[in-house]
């Protein structure tokens, strides 16, 4: 089988940015392209930050993997994501490995802890050893990282996110509609003054998009959204119990609180296990993932349970269908489930 055939069976899009691409674009040679990516010879620092800066405009990723080995693909598949501090995202990387693995397929994983500057790093040095695919977290990415996955010339998956615009192919399920049907919920159950607690909204966007159309939604019926305590950094069991405690010092008289995810939210709970607060009578708590951890409480947690194995086995199926020739669905929203649980 010809080299186009078999890049053709593997999920390949066919790239054409080379060393002229780039040397084009800075105004240099061919040859001092080649030395600045290498890092070898003398370049001057004006003509390297211009050869930086041409690479990240057009998207090019230098390919490390030579001869036929390159042309041949690889049976690797990168994977990119948020974070490995709780069972969500090793439930995706379940799902994959269920997938890919009597296909031969194996996963290389690397983490950016909610940072768009390490994915962008992170997409080009994957890309470099050009894999059979990429896996993304989100739809979100900066400018420069988009044009990389655009140009790569592979199958491109982003998971967990349905809400923005597919580079290639996206599985996830819609944030912006489980933040409207909980404030939904909550409302139908008689809640009229709501809180937020939850972690660096400007990292987890997916969150971020959550928040502002539940807020939104309370607003639109004429209810209360009091206040929020955003804590800085990773969202854990001790940052939720401390915030629903300066939450609850600076609007007592909330009834509701809709936490970032399940982590945070049991940390509520115990908050109030200590503190003897009533819930749900006194006050309200809802999380976001469905952990196990929250529906074995005395009182399982309100929720809403997202499908992360199922995203995970289905982005590893839709690699294979590109390897197999298929053809696959650009956009794929997996849903989601509202737990009612005793807390809310």
């Amino acid at each position: 089988m010809g080299d186009a055939r078999l890049r053709a069976r593997r999920g390949f899009r066919q790239s054409t940015l080379t060393l002229a691409d780039v040397a084009k674009e800075a105004g240099v040679s061919e040859i001092t392209v080649s030395r600045v990516i290498r890092a070898r010879g003398s370049v001057a620092e004006e003509t390297r930050r211009r050869v930086q800066t041409a690479i990240s405009k057009i998207g090019y990723v230098p390919n490390r993997i030579a001869g036929s080995l390159a042309s041949a693909g690889s049976d690797l598949i990168g994977v990119i994501i948020p974070s490995l501090g709780n069972i969500v995202f090793p439930d995706v990387l379940r799902g994959l490995h269920d997938a890919i693995s009597e296909r031969g397929f194996r996963a290389v994983v690397s983490v950016t802890d909610y940072r768009l500057e390490s994915e962008r790093e992170l997409v080009r040095s994957l890309l470099s050893w050009r894999p059979a695919a990429l896996i993304v977290t989100g739809c979100e990415h900066e400018p420069d990282t988009r044009q990389m996955l655009v140009n790569a010339g592979l199958t491109i998956v982003e998971v967990m996110d349905a809400d923005g615009e597919a580079i290639d192919i996206a599985i996830g399920m819609s944030h912006a509609r489980a933040g409207r049907e909980t404030a939904a919920f909550l409302l139908a159950r008689g809640y009229r003054r709501f809180g937020y607690i939850g972690h660096d909204l400007a990292r987890d966007l997916r969150a971020c998009k959550r928040r502002e159309t539940f807020t939104s939604t309370v607003r639109e019926a004429g209810a209360s959204f009091a206040g929020e305590v955003v804590t800085p950094g990773r969202s854990s069991v001790p940052s939720g119990r401390s915030a629903l405690a300066e939450l609850l010092t600076a609007h007592g008289d909330i009834d509701a609180v809709y936490f970032s995810n399940d982590d945070m939210a049991i940390g509520g709970v115990f908050h109030c296990m200590a503190e003897g607060i009533a819930i749900p009578d006194k006050l309200a708590i809802v999380g976001f993932n469905g952990l196990a951890m929250g529906q074995a409480l005395p009182q399982p947690l309100t929720t809403i349970l997202t499908p992360r194995f199922d995203i995970g086995f289905r982005a590893g199926l839709a690699v294979i269908a590109r390897f197999d020739g298929l053809e696959v669905p650009r956009l794929t929203d997996v849903g989601f489930t509202l737990l009612p649980g005793a807390t809310a």
